[in-house]
Order: C-alpha cells, then structure tokens, then sequence
C-alpha cells in the first residue's frame, strides 16, 4: 500500500495514545453510570471526549481479540482463536510506514511475546502469572524485579497460602509499591514520555496487564472497596441448571484447576464474592491514577494539543456473575467493554476535523472498529477487504452514528473451555444468541426483559421467532466473512 508521507515540518496528523487495560467490565468507570467504583481519570475522559456505550469485543480471550482487533478482521479469519495462537503482523505497520513512530510500552500479547508488530521499539510487558506460553520469557518487569533481589508474587508463592482456595484469587500486593505491575507499566510510560525527544507523529499503545488476575492491589487501595457495598448479581441453582453443558463443565473445571491463580468453588459465599471484586476494583482504580499520570506527562510534554487518547480492554470478566470465572463465556460481562476517544485539541465543532462536544454513543460497535478510524485519521486508506468498520461518523458532529445492526464474539476449545469445540455469539439490541458447534444446547437472552441475561429461552417455543432469525444470521454472517476477506491471505499473522 503507498502512502504519501508529509514532511515533519507539515506533519500535522495527530499523536495516538492507546491505552489498553485487560479483563476490565464496562461498569467499572463512575461515569459511565457505576458510582461505586473511583475513577476520577477516567470519568473526566467520559466528560470531556467520546464513549461507546455497547462496545464488544470479538473474542473472548486475550490473544484472539487483541489479534482480530489489531488487524481488522474476525478471528476465524485470522484463525488466531485462542491464546499461544501465533500471531506477528498488524495494521501498526502501516502506521510505520507512514511516517509514525511506533512504541509499545506493556502487554500486547502476540506470540512470540517480543514480536515487533509494526512497532519501532517495545517495552515488553505480559501476564503476571504466566503458565500457558512463555512460563520462562522475563520480560521488562520481570528483568526489574530481579535488579532489585526481589522475587515476583505469583502462582507458586501464592499456592502456600494456606487461605490460597477460598481467596478466588485476590492477594495483597506485598512488595514495594513501585513494583507492582500496572504501576510498573503507567511509570515507564511516564518516563518514556517524559524522556523521547518529539520527532514527528506519534502512536504509543500503553498495555496494563491488570486488573486480569491474580487480583492482587496495594492494600490501600482496597480498603474502601472492602469496606463499602458492591453490586453483585445473584446466582441461582435455575440459572446454573439452564447453562449449557460446556460451561458447566467449565464450572467444575475452574473449581479444580487454578487458573491465574483462581480458584472458583462452586458455590462461593457473598463474603468471598465481594472480596474479590473489591481487590479486583481496587485494582481499576489503581490504572485510573496512572491513566491521569500519563495525562499529565503528555500535557507537560506539548502533545495534548494534537493528540487522540483511546482507552479500552481486551474483554471482561465474570468475577462470579452467572457462577463462572474470568471470561471464555459470551455475558456481557465479557463481552461489552469500555472504549473512550479524548482529544482535548478536537472538543469543539469549529477545529478543523473537530470531534464536537462530549457525548455516548448508543450504537453496537465492535472494538475493532477503531482500527480503521485509526488509519484514517493518519491519513491511510484501509484495506477494502477488513471486517472493521470505521467510526468515523461518530467523530462528525454533523452526523450520527447508526452502528451495526449486530456484533459477534467467538471463542475456540482450550485449556479452560474443555466442553466445546467452538462458541459463537450473535447479538442485536435486543436478544443474544449463543451457538455451541455440534451440540444440541445453547444460550438465547431477551436483553429487553432481561438484561442480565439468567433466564436461558433456548428452545423456548415463545422465543423461536429470534432463536430461527439469529441463528440463520449467524450462517448469513459465516458465509458473507468468507467471501469478504477470499483475498486475506493466512500467512500474514
């Protein structure tokens, strides 16, 4: 693809900063409608920029949605499903070669973990607990922590607790504060901007590997979580009878296996339920402070006056919601994620290409749309092939933002999700269907009469209306994917 670069002395394109958080829930942001949780950084982006409020993503694990979301297509086209799948390339090339410098400064997760990407430099920074891939790759923090004789908390240590089965993963940060990941990550990235010398258009992609567990905060900042009342969704023996048979038997999995060091009995008592949520709370808010420090190394740097900040996460988790564990379901909980556009220099209509005043958008988006608006602001053209859809209408105060009439979300068998062979789901404004490959059970939700989705209409003659007309999109959508990407070629991962 030829892309005409300006030269620097004209280059006016905007810096891109994206931050991107892992495991974090929509309702995990004050501002956006959850009180409970303090995020004064975060809500003043809500103030001030762009929210997508029915945001999804198109997997739900790490890997398979950073992949699909970085290239621009659905993960069964780039058969990236699953973590460890091996992926190398992405649209962040394109942005290379168009005259921007690239840096990642924390996780990303591709595989390799150090593959460049498209990036000039990165700052490698992955999982706490690392088992699946890379058990022995010591990446930036890990290399730290060594300097300083200090050995990581993590799986082992944590197994010799002797309260290890019943904390469901929520620990105290025990080693100096300064060492603690995602402070680790906000710190470098501070220090980054503080330090680089500006030299024309920049993307910096920030990855903080929490609040994805072990759910281990500094203690202080859990305190008020533990000591105030949480919103928690009640689970019922009804609800956990209707769930499909792979999900429950990823239930009795989760509850013997110790995934990022969880263990999720069965039935956990409202005391543990809240205890995790405020250690995994707590850690939200510990992001949100270094968010506001990024902020402030950005301003006092000169960029903020052209500069797009875009924060977001991989997907959710279901911190016992619905009786399961982590993500790997199709809840909302997993699913729906937060993703705000702050360009203090664009607030207003009358600056060329200004994004207006501060609003939420209603309409469905999958998260990888964002990629091609990306492109576009840096003034690239975007792969006519790419699943993504741009956003750009939703950045034009003179037009409005239909969104897509559906999103989709997928997941592939793994080491967690041993029942089934492929989980797909298909939702619109008002039901959800999800698809188990070759099984007779599966999950449909009127998100109307029940937006917490706990009452399962599968096979429900009164729901066979959107169980027929969601399942036939499904096939529509398979088949029109294939056809719209014969051209993507398999090897470019």
């Amino acid at each position: 693809m030829f892309v005409q670069k300006p030269t620097p002395e004209n280059d006016d394109r905007p810096n891109i900063v994206f931050i991107i958080t892992d495991q974090q829930r929509y309702d995990t942001i004050a501002a956006l409608g959850f009180p409970h949780v303090d995020t004064p950084h975060l809500d003043r982006l809500v103030r001030e920029g762009i929210s997508f409020d029915q945001c999804h993503v198109t997997a739900a694990s790490c890997a398979a949605a950073r992949a699909s979301l970085f290239k621009g297509y659905y993960p069964h086209t780039t058969g990236i499903l699953k973590n460890a799948d091996t992926w190398r390339r992405s649209w962040i090339q394109l942005l290379n070669d168009a005259g921007y410098y690239c840096t990642n400064i924390g996780k990303m997760h591709s595989w390799p973990f150090q593959s460049e990407l498209g990036f000039h430099e990165r700052f490698v920074v992955e999982n706490k607990d690392r088992y699946l891939e890379g058990r022995y790759f010591f990446d930036e923090w890990d290399r730290a922590l060594r300097y300083r004789g200090l050995v990581k908390q993590q799986r082992e240590s944590y197994r010799k607790r002797a309260d290890y089965t019943e904390s469901l993963g929520a620990f105290d940060w025990e080693l100096p504060d300064d060492t603690h990941p995602d402070v680790f990550v906000g710190d470098m990235a501070k220090w980054w901007i503080e330090s680089k010398p500006k030299t024309g258009p920049l993307f910096l992609q920030i990855g903080f590997p929490g609040p994805h567990p072990p759910y281990d905060p500094i203690p202080r900042y859990a305190e008020p979580y533990l000591n105030k009342t949480l919103p928690m969704l009640a689970v019922s023996d009804d609800e956990l009878d209707s769930q499909p048979a792979a999900f429950q038997e990823m239930r009795q999995h989760n509850s013997e296996v110790d995934h990022d060091s969880v263990v999720m009995p069965l039935a956990p008592s409202d005391a543990q339920r809240h205890r995790q949520r405020a250690y995994y709370l707590a850690n939200v808010t510990m992001i949100d402070e270094k968010v506001g420090q990024i902020i402030d190394a950005l301003d006092a740097k000169g960029y903020l006056d052209n500069t797009i900040v875009i924060f977001t996460s991989d997907h959710g988790d279901c911190l016992t919601d619905h009786g399961q564990s982590q993500k790997w379901t199709m809840y909302d909980q997993i699913t729906r994620v937060p993703m705000i556009v702050w360009a203090p220099g664009k607030r207003f209509s009358d600056h060329p290409g200004g994004f207006g005043p501060a609003r939420r958008i209603e309409g469905l988006v999958q998260q990888m749309d964002i990629g091609p608006t990306i492109l576009q602001w840096a003034g690239i053209d975007v792969p006519s092939d790419w699943e993504a859809q741009s956003l750009a209408a939703a950045f034009d105060p003179t037009q409005t933002l239909a969104g897509r009439p559906y999103v989709y979300c997928e997941q592939v068998g793994d080491a967690v999700l041993t029942g089934a062979n492929f989980v797909t789901m298909v939702r619109d404004r008002t039901h959800k269907l999800v698809h188990f490959l070759d099984q007779p059970d599966g999950q449909l939700f009127d998100l109307v009469a029940d937006p917490d989705e706990v009452h399962n209409l599968w096979n429900h003659p009164a729901a066979a209306n959107h169980q027929d007309r969601l399942l036939t999109e499904l096939r529509e959508w398979r088949i029109r994917s294939g056809v719209h990407t014969k051209d993507w070629c398999q090897d470019w991962r």
